[in-house]
């Protein structure tokens, strides 16, 4: 199966993806639809029979927290609406978080109340953490930008994409990325690349949080000094496919690298929104092995710019090339372009 499908689109931004063609906006996930019944039932009770909810969660004086109930109904029910017949179910989600906060903080205010019942109002402040948790979740997922389904597969991924002028022949830049085990020398989420014959390769890459993840790799695509194109098999524990482009820069400026790299992270988005948070977010990491790239390239070697050393690799960025700088063996002076 090729990945001609997954054009390269002229003018999309760096690690974010459009809507178009090939596109689509992810369906409301069934966990929507729960919590959006979840909020009519909730709301339809704490309206029609606000006394008996606060005898069951444990509020001792039922009439004064009456109309202070009735009106969390009422957020409950507009929510549960939204979640249901909204196409986008974000700013609901952010809705039901923000009420959870706001009821956390009232349950927990209760347990001071010296006639409270703290057993129930335990159990309700446990079931409302666990609710909170799931409507944050839920609400994360939204919040990320739509996606596409990976080639041969069903569900969210990530998309990212960027590109790069790097001063070589299109044949040079083809012949070192062609062979897949030159990769992990720019990737540094990569450990190791083995090539098991002419189609298949089996990587070994490191995850987040220390995760270390392996799969099989089979080529898709080999047009020579035009495009390479590869996908993990099916059974994969990280399903990604990723496709290089390659074609002479104006001006006998070198080669035009441009990158699109889809995969479902370990732990789905918002495992890799948790990722971002410890230096590894996807668009970031990008681009970082590609300016890599440019220096293997133009140089043979990666250099690290002084000011961006940390106790680690992982938060180490490459030296970012400078205008002032004459080019390398007289040859025209190139530039790292971002697309969008």
């Amino acid at each position: 199966m090729s990945v001609e499908h997954l054009p390269y689109r002229e003018g999309a931004p760096a690690g974010v993806v459009s809507q178009g063609h090939g596109y689509r906006q992810p369906a409301p996930a069934p966990l929507t639809h729960a919590l959006g019944w979840l909020s009519l039932g909730l709301g339809l009770a704490q309206v029609a029979r606000p006394q008996d909810v606060a005898r069951l969660i444990g509020i001792p004086d039922a009439t004064e927290s009456e109309a202070l109930l009735r009106l969390i109904g009422l957020r409950e029910l507009v929510s549960g609406v939204g979640l249901l017949i909204q196409p986008n179910p974000k700013p609901w989600l952010w809705l039901r978080f923000a009420g959870d906060l706001m009821d956390f903080a009232l349950l927990s205010k209760a347990l001071s109340l010296p006639d409270s019942e703290r057993e129930r109002l335990m159990l309700a402040l446990a079931a409302l953490l666990g609710v909170a948790l799931l409507d944050l979740r839920s609400a994360m997922i939204a919040q990320a930008p739509p996606s596409r389904a990976l080639p041969g597969q069903v569900g969210q991924g990530l998309d990212v994409r960027h590109a790069i002028t790097v001063n070589r022949p299109v044949e040079a830049i083809y012949q070192y990325w062609r062979n897949f085990e030159n990769l992990p020398r720019f990737m540094r989420h990569l450990e190791t690349v083995a090539i098991i014959d002419e189609r298949r390769s089996h990587w070994v890459a490191k995850g987040p949080a220390g995760m270390r993840v392996e799969w099989e790799a089979e080529l898709v695509t080999d047009r020579p000094n035009e495009q390479i194109a590869w996908r993990s098999l099916e059974g994969s524990s990280v399903t990604n496919a990723g496709s290089v482009r390659f074609r002479s820069a104006p001006g006998g400026r070198g080669t035009e690298v441009r990158v699109d790299l889809q995969y479902a992270p370990p732990g789905g988005k918002l495992g890799a929104a948790v990722a971002s948070l410890f230096g590894a977010e996807p668009a970031q990491q990008v681009i970082d092995d590609l300016r890599r790239f440019k220096q293997v390239m133009e140089t043979g070697e990666v250099v690290v710019s002084d000011a961006t050393v940390k106790t680690t690799h992982l938060f180490q960025r490459p030296a970012q090339p400078t205008t002032s700088a004459p080019p390398r063996d007289s040859r025209p002076e190139t530039t790292t372009t971002k697309e969008g």
